[in-house]
Parts: structure tokens; C-alpha cells; sequence
């Protein structure tokens, strides 16, 4: 099965990943994919702690998921991959033909974003990346939760009500 998920989410793993995606869609693994806590051991072990034990949670460099993204495309069991930012699966998008289309999860407030939907809020900078994501044709769309109905970005950027 390939990785069914590919969401950014900047709480990465949490209880809504793990339960309110990782159930309905059959995850057998997560893959966190960022630099600085692919480098951290500590941070590592927080994230494991928020996972359950039948399930496999890898952490990844930008570099090394790509050159791992194939393995994790062709295992037998299901996986979601999961960036804390716009930039990171920007990167990940333009290092790969292997991605198609990217879920907006929760991306929160924070100075220099302005509200899209009640869980997303987007710089100027990362509204410009999700037009570039769809300008190559990747399919991108942001839904809270599994049985919510998936936005469109054109919806999402015109702060589209839910």
C-alpha cells in the first residue's frame, strides 16, 4: 500500500493524526518528516510517545525521505507523512514525482498569517507555495479531519467558509 496521507500539520503527531486519521485509513506507519527533528533524539522520543505500539513512526531529513520515499510508497502496509509546513512539502513535492496530492491539516495562527479556514492560517509566502503545488499539478485540499468534506485551495484561499 502506498502512503495514503500526505499532511501538513504543524502539532505533526498527535492524538487527531494518530486516532482521527491513523484508524479510519489503517496506518501501519507515520513518517515525520523534518530536519531539525530528524537531528533530535529528544524530540524523537516525545512523538514515539504519542504513537501507539502496533504502529511505526520513522523520522526523516528532507534528503533522506526523499531518498526514501519510494521504500515507504512500496510497503505492504499503509503510511501517512506528515510535515509541520508548507516549505517542507514544497521541497518534498519538488524533489519527487512519487507525490500527487497534499492535505492542509492544522495550520495555525501565528504573526504574518491571516485566517483561510478555522484550522488554517497561511503567510503570503505559503499561499504562493500551494499555488505552485497546484500549478504542477498536485492536487491540494484541507480537511481537519476524515469525515469532514476536503476544500479545495482555491476555496481555502479565498477563505472559503467551512
Amino acid at each position: 500500500m502506498p502512503i495514503e496521507l500526505y499532511r501538513i500539520d504543524d502539532r505533526l503527531v498527535h492524538g487527531q493524526v494518530v486516532v482521527g486519521w491513523g484508524q479510519p485509513l489503517q496506518l501501519g506507519f507515520i513518517v515525520l518528516v523534518d530536519d531539525a527533528v530528524a537531528a533530535s533524539e529528544w524530540e524523537q522520543e516525545l512523538y514515539r510517545m504519542g504513537v501507539p505500539p502496533e504502529m511505526e513512526v520513522r523520522f526523516e531529513s528532507v534528503a533522506s525521505a526523499l531518498e526514501h520515499l519510494a521504500e515507504y510508497e512500496a510497503r505492504a502496509d499503509r503510511g501517512l507523512l506528515l510535515t509541520a509546513d508548507v516549505e517542507t512539502m514544497r521541497k518534498l513535492v519538488e524533489g519527487s514525482r512519487l507525490i500527487r496530492a497534499v492535505n492542509l491539516g492544522g495550520v495555525h495562527h501565528r504573526p504574518g498569517r491571516a485566517a483561510r479556514l478555522r484550522y488554517v492560517f497561511l503567510a503570503p509566502e505559503e499561499e504562493r507555495a500551494l499555488r505552485a503545488l497546484a500549478d504542477r499539478g498536485i492536487v491540494v485540499t484541507a480537511q481537519d479531519v476524515p469525515g469532514a468534506t476536503p476544500v479545495s485551495l482555491a476555496r481555502v484561499l479565498a477563505g472559503a467558509p467551512e
